[in-house]
């Protein structure tokens, strides 16, 4: 790949996540002739080929002029599914002329079960959030020594089509990724739930208590993110000794919620580790 070369790109898996990478990569400038997307479900394949003018094939044996072109395969399937298409894939890598790079975005696969069962090295485990569905996502990856610069670029352009980017040093780290950011959208959904139930429980109507539990989490991480204070400072400047709020936190930290919420992170990441070693073993 040159700079005045455009990046080949192929997904395997045309789901939820694919589409918005792809919806991200055409709004960066990206050239649709240049992505394709290995997809068995026909209504999938079909709504892809509508939305973005981008080749569609059944099966990986259907695509195998686009592999051979390709600077990067995205891997956007179910753990479940992975050594299977992998060991697919595997097939058709040795004909694969730019020596391109695997990212896989499934939750659970390490990298020596993917070098394993690709056999093949250039690999890198990316591990995306839902809010990627909309272009606000965070993604963390984890590149091997075997992966080269012109591969991470190809890895950072994809990801950075959804959000923004955080590369860890140490595979070990992305269970804590994982636990952080790739399950984190669904805590940030529970407490607004119980923002919502609480402010009903007061006597609020359902549509005015989501909006003020809406627009009150999304005004205040917007603060944070623009304060150049910590989370812990601008608590504590909206927090007045015998205020509704020192009321309100103090229930809050008698039911040690901080602890629990680590501890709920720490089994996120425990379980993470555990699903690498069952479908590892598979």
């Amino acid at each position: 790949m040159t700079n005045t070369q455009p990046m080949s790109t192929v997904f395997i898996g045309g789901g939820n996540m694919a589409r918005a990478i792809i919806g991200g990569l055409l709004q960066q400038g990206a050239d649709p002739k240049s992505i394709g997307v290995i997809e068995p479900q026909s209504q999938t394949a079909k709504r892809l080929e509508h939305d973005f003018s981008i080749a569609t094939y059944a099966g990986i044996g259907d695509a195998q002029q686009i592999i051979k072109s390709a600077h990067i395969i995205v891997l956007a399937i179910k753990p479940q599914d992975f050594k299977t298409v992998a060991t697919e894939l595997a097939k058709h890598l040795e004909q694969v002329a730019h020596g391109p790079v695997i990212l896989s975005i499934a939750a659970g696969i390490q990298i020596t079960d993917m070098s394993r069962w690709l056999e093949y090295s250039a690999c890198i485990r990316a591990m995306p959030n839902t809010p990627a569905l909309i272009n606000q996502g965070i993604t963390g990856l984890f590149a091997p020594a075997s992966v080269n610069e012109q591969q991470r670029h190809c890895a950072q352009t994809i990801c950075s089509a959804v959000g923004k980017v955080i590369w860890v040093p140490n595979e070990s780290l992305m269970d804590a990724v994982t636990a952080l950011s790739g399950s984190g959208p669904a805590y940030v959904f529970a407490f607004l739930e119980a923002l919502q139930a609480g402010g009903e429980k007061m006597g609020l109507a359902p549509e005015i208590a989501r909006e003020l539990a809406y627009q009150t989490l999304t005004g205040a991480t917007a603060l944070a993110l623009q304060s150049s204070e910590s989370p812990m400072s601008l608590r504590q400047k909206v927090t007045s000794k015998g205020g509704t709020t020192a009321a309100a936190l103090e229930v809050l930290d008698q039911q040690q919620w901080a602890t629990i919420l680590q501890e709920a992170l720490l089994a996120a990441q425990k379980r993470g580790a555990a699903m690498a070693k069952e479908f590892g073993q598979s």
